[in-house]
């Protein structure tokens, strides 16, 4: 498998703007070229799309322990190969039968390129500026790169696997709402829907809730969300599966 990615910038906050996994169909290695080729065709090429919560991605020959910008990487709006995280190591050796030869575009809700931002005072920023959103008011990240025009969002490919988070803070409202309009625009597409939950709700209710479990967890979670990881992707598109 492969990941390839374009990064953005602007005020010195740096952002991930596209991100796709290519599914190999033996062991092939396909360069910029080659990919931006499968885009020109993406009804046929990207199979669907997984929607996580942020970012923490570098190109390849770049880190994540300082900003791109430190190492004297450019912004020049082009794809690159990016180092695979752990995302992208759970993908490697999950999404193969079914999926090969095709790409699947990865999104987050929000596009900011940092670790670690769950619990900060990064999210309170985030859900102020989501509360302005719609009007003409500045915010603190920027909007287009940031967030998602969820009304207007683009859906490659026949399903949207949801592994974007669920553990909202109940004083974050319009993040919450933010999550669930994502949610249920992408199905109101015609999207299969697909993600892993557990005995908090139900599948309608997560599906209702935004309640999606991130594939890659630590400690005794990690060995069990990334099974019920497989399990979903052992298909296609992938099927909802309950843990625990």
């Amino acid at each position: 498998m492969q990941a390839f990615g374009k990064f953005s910038t602007n005020f010195d906050i740096e952002y991930i703007s596209e991100q796709y996994i290519y599914i190999p169909q033996a062991d092939e290695i396909m360069d910029v070229e080659q990919l931006e080729k499968m885009l020109q065709k993406k009804r046929k090429t990207v199979a669907g799309t997984i929607f996580l919560y942020n970012p923490t991605l570098s190109p390849v020959g770049y880190n994540n322990n300082s900003k791109l910008a430190s190492q004297g990487y450019l912004f020049d709006g082009k794809y690159c190969e990016l180092n695979f995280d752990k995302n992208c190591n759970l993908f490697a050796s999950s999404i193969k039968d079914g999926y090969r030869g095709k790409l699947i575009e990865i999104k987050y809700l929000f596009n900011l390129n940092k670790a670690d931002i769950e619990p900060t005072p990064i999210l309170e920023e985030f859900d102020a500026d989501l509360d302005k959103y719609t009007s003409n008011q500045l915010t603190r990240y920027d909007k287009e790169l940031n967030y998602h025009d969820y009304l207007n969002i683009r859906l490659s490919g026949k399903f949207v696997f949801f592994g974007s988070g669920n553990k909202f803070d109940r004083h974050h409202k319009n993040i919450i709402a933010y999550a669930r309009n994502i949610a249920a625009q992408a199905a109101k597409l015609g999207k299969e829907i697909s993600f892993i939950y557990d005995n908090n709700h139900d599948a309608t209710e997560s599906q209702e809730l935004a309640y999606f479990i991130p594939p890659v967890a630590t400690g005794k979670l990690k060995e069990v969300r990334a099974n019920a990881f497989k399990k979903a992707f052992s298909s296609y598109p992938p099927s909802i599966v309950k843990i625990g």
